[in-house]
């Protein structure tokens, strides 16, 4: 087996350490794994510098080499996949396998926009002879980036690709509780030749680094993905200085699932995609409105998958869900169930946390959950779903988009007119029908309402990072000007 890397900082082309570290655990076993340096102030004044210096290097490199440098990291990364994916099961707990997947998501996410930034185009508007009004996309500098613990390679790798293909230089700061996915990332570019100081990797007092990078006037975009709590505040910081802001934050998902599908296959289905990284997804699909004339088998059928999702530390073979990332997500999970059993709900699987090391939650399934129940309104992020009985179309909608919320919504129908209303309907920035995969490589994800600001992935992630600029043109000097749209 592959050690866990020695974790560093990445700033400005270099390897660097410094004299404060946090623990790392291995959440299936609660054991320190290694410790992660703290970046100091001075360390961020370094990383923006160097950013700096990179920018402008990068900037100039043709779209075609700068898609070639990406190609070639990404390359490194599919070839050390398997390392790759053992340092995030150590510091995760996600299942090998689901681990080498993300890794090769990551890698897609990279090769996708390395292929798009050859296709940023401008265009030529018409007018008068003599004339010529350009709007050209450029990069828009330095980018302050954020990503979550949940996916450690995949959601770095989201940011990093959109800034670096555009022409950007980043300055991110992973997760410290699972930080091998970044550091991964950036030891691929290190070798395959990205200009110092485009690619700056930071961890350490997440506060402390916002505070410190937001409000710098070289910072022009900031990327953050995570509750909308902190999206909020974060959004508040950028705003005083006029910074845009790019929010892919908290979700609650809505699936409807109605009574022209198999029940048996559906429950199916959605157990075993509720188990997937322990539920901790801001995609997962937790709020099932169901069909009352399939309610009791599609709950049956839900439970039993449920009830045989093996769980245990995600190195050994056959584990389909590790533990969940700390023992504050356990509480909060367990809270959640506490309140809905003392309201009311029925617990149709799950609901007790067994007892020994690892931060270990089992897939639990409440029904008949009623709406003053605290799962209800707040996002579990963890293995747990509310399965509710519905007497219509109108009031599954109606309750789908009863949140806040409105980052992934599903649902399960075979008739056109059904699919057609949902599409039209349902408040959510992505509606997968038949599918509870939410996300590819190739299309923009993000949120609506209170889920977030602006898209990642395909061309319209891309556009995140370019500013549009007008260049009007005249071939020959004005000598007298005119006022537009006037008659000679």
């Amino acid at each position: 087996m592959p050690d866990y890397p020695d974790l560093q900082l990445y700033i400005g082309g270099a390897w660097r350490k410094t004299g404060q570290g946090l623990p790392v655990l291995n959440p299936a076993t609660e054991t320190v794994i290694a410790e992660l340096p703290v970046v100091r102030a001075r360390d961020l004044d370094d990383a923006l510098e160097a950013a700096e210096r990179g920018f402008r290097t990068w900037r100039a490199t043709a779209p075609r080499d700068r898609a070639a440098v990406i190609l070639r990291a990404a390359a490194l990364m599919r070839a050390r996949a398997d390392e790759i994916a053992h340092a995030i099961t150590l510091e995760h707990g996600k299942p090998l396998a689901q681990a080498r997947l993300e890794v090769i998501r990551g890698c897609e996410f990279f090769e996708w926009d390395a292929a798009e930034a050859q296709r940023l185009y401008g265009r030529v508007v018409p007018s008068a002879p003599g004339i010529r009004y350009l709007v050209i996309p450029q990069p828009v500098g330095t980018v302050a980036a954020f990503s979550p613990w949940n996916f450690p390679m995949s959601q770095p790798a989201r940011k990093i690709a959109g800034a670096l293909a555009a022409g950007c230089a980043i300055i991110i700061k992973a997760a410290e509780e699972t930080p091998a996915g970044a550091l991964h990332i950036a030891r691929a570019f290190h070798d395959a030749g990205l200009p110092a100081g485009v690619l700056n990797l930071v961890f350490g007092v997440p506060a402390e680094i916002s505070a410190h990078l937001i409000p710098h006037a070289q910072v022009r975009l900031v990327a953050f993905t995570g509750s909308t709590s902190v999206g909020i505040h974060l959004t508040e910081m950028a705003a005083r200085s006029m910074t845009p802001v790019l929010m892919e934050l908290g979700g609650h998902a809505p699936v409807i699932v109605c009574d022209d599908v198999d029940p048996q296959a559906a429950g199916v289905m959605s157990a075993v995609r509720k188990a997937r990284n322990a539920g901790q997804v801001c995609t997962s699909p937790t709020r099932f409105y169901v069909d009352q004339a399939i309610f009791a088998p599609f709950a049956a059928a839900f439970a039993a998958r449920a009830a045989a999702v093996p769980m245990g530390n995600g190195l050994v073979p056959g584990i389909e869900m590790g533990p969940l990332a700390n023992h504050r997500r356990v509480e909060a999970v367990a809270a959640l169930v506490d309140d809905a059993r003392a309201k009311g709900a029925r617990v149709l699987t799950g609901g007790v946390r067994p007892k020994g090391p690892g931060y270990f939650y089992p897939v639990t399934v409440l029904a008949d959950v009623p709406d003053d129940a605290r799962v209800m309104r707040e996002e579990p992020f963890g293995p747990l779903a509310i399965i509710n009985p519905t007497a219509s179309l109108d009031a599954a909608i109606a309750r789908a988009n009863a949140l806040p919320f409105g980052l992934a919504a599903y649902a399960m129908t075979h008739r056109a007119a059904t699919v057609d209303r949902l599409m039209n309907e349902i408040e959510a920035g992505n509606l997968s029908i038949n599918t509870l995969e939410a996300s590819v490589a190739e299309v923009p994800f993000g949120g609506v309402k209170a889920s977030g600001q602006g898209r990642e992935g395909g061309l319209e992630g891309m556009l995140h990072y370019v500013e549009t600029r007008t260049i009007s043109h005249r071939m020959e000097l004005e000598t007298e000007p005119t006022v537009a749209g006037a008659q000679p």
